[in-house]
């Protein structure tokens, strides 16, 4: 398979390998890309919750990006946890040396179990500043509801939290809608030209842990290949529902999504000793 594109994704370790830099990597890899990485931090956690985060130094954040992308230039950037404001001005910083037009934001504030990723203060720095110098942002409906100070319960509070935002500089906003208690999922993609709303069926299970992670990657993935971002939005969309629908059910809390579900082995791979 030859490489469609190349991937920067600046976000923090998750060991579990659920979310996080790993699931993004699996994301990039196994959509035909290639995956470059700045660790912005290393958790340990698993299915069950977060144990402990330790932050890496904002300046080696800096260096990570700079000198990747001086050698490697990446065709698009994906941005996760970034969870305090001198790692967040570094990523700023760095963004505005290397020039790169095609970034997404995955603004992630809490992971699946609870455990909180994110203070106040580095909310507001992703308010001021960063959400307004990318291209799109993925908040789900918690995240949504901090950075529009707007309590959501319906699809017409989506997109008006959305249409928030849009005045506060976002270009672009997919709210993802799998809070909601509802039948159908409906994911909104919003700017000042459209709204789109993609329906999608709601799988019973617990084992969604990732899930953000692995769209803002995979949307990244296609819009770095020269797919529009609405396109790339609902090709994500598809990606992760048939992730989610072949999980591979590991863990005794919040357990991963299937990665892997986009290659079709069609013949058996025989091994040879050396």
């Amino acid at each position: 398979m030859k490489i469609k594109s190349k991937i920067l994704i600046i976000a923090g370790s998750d060991s579990s390998g659920g979310a996080g830099i790993q699931a993004d990597i699996k994301t990039v890899t196994s959509l035909g890309s290639y995956a470059m990485t700045a660790i912005t931090a290393v958790t340990s956690q698993n299915t069950t919750g977060v144990s402990s985060i330790v932050s890496i130094p904002a300046k080696d954040i800096s260096k990570q990006i700079e000198f990747t992308s001086n050698d490697i230039r990446p065709d698009a950037i994906k941005i996760g946890m970034l969870h305090s404001p001198p790692v967040i001005n570094s990523v700023i910083n760095s963004l505005n040396k290397i020039k790169i037009r095609k970034i997404i934001l995955d603004p992630v504030m809490v992971a699946k179990g609870g455990a909180k990723l994110i203070d106040k203060k580095s909310i507001q720095i992703l308010k001021n500043t960063l959400i307004k110098k990318v291209s799109l942002i993925t908040p789900n409906i918690p995240e949504a509801e901090i950075l529009s100070n707007t309590k959501i319960l319906t699809i017409e509070d989506m997109i008006l939290a959305a249409n928030k935002l849009l005045s506060l500089g976002v270009k672009n906003i997919l709210v993802k809608g799998g809070h909601l208690q509802s039948k159908l999922v409906t994911d909104i993609f919003l700017n000042k030209n459209e709204i789109v709303k993609f329906h999608s069926k709601r799988y019973n299970t617990k084992n969604t842990h990732g899930t953000g992670c692995t769209l803002s990657s995979a949307i990244a993935t296609f819009y770095s290949c020269g797919k529009t971002l609405k396109k790339s939005c609902e090709m994500a969309i598809n990606y992760v529902n048939h992730a989610i629908s072949s999980g591979p059910n590991f863990g005794k809390g919040h357990g991963p999504i299937n990665h892997l579900n986009t290659f079709t082995i069609k013949k058996k791979i025989k091994w040879k000793m050396l």
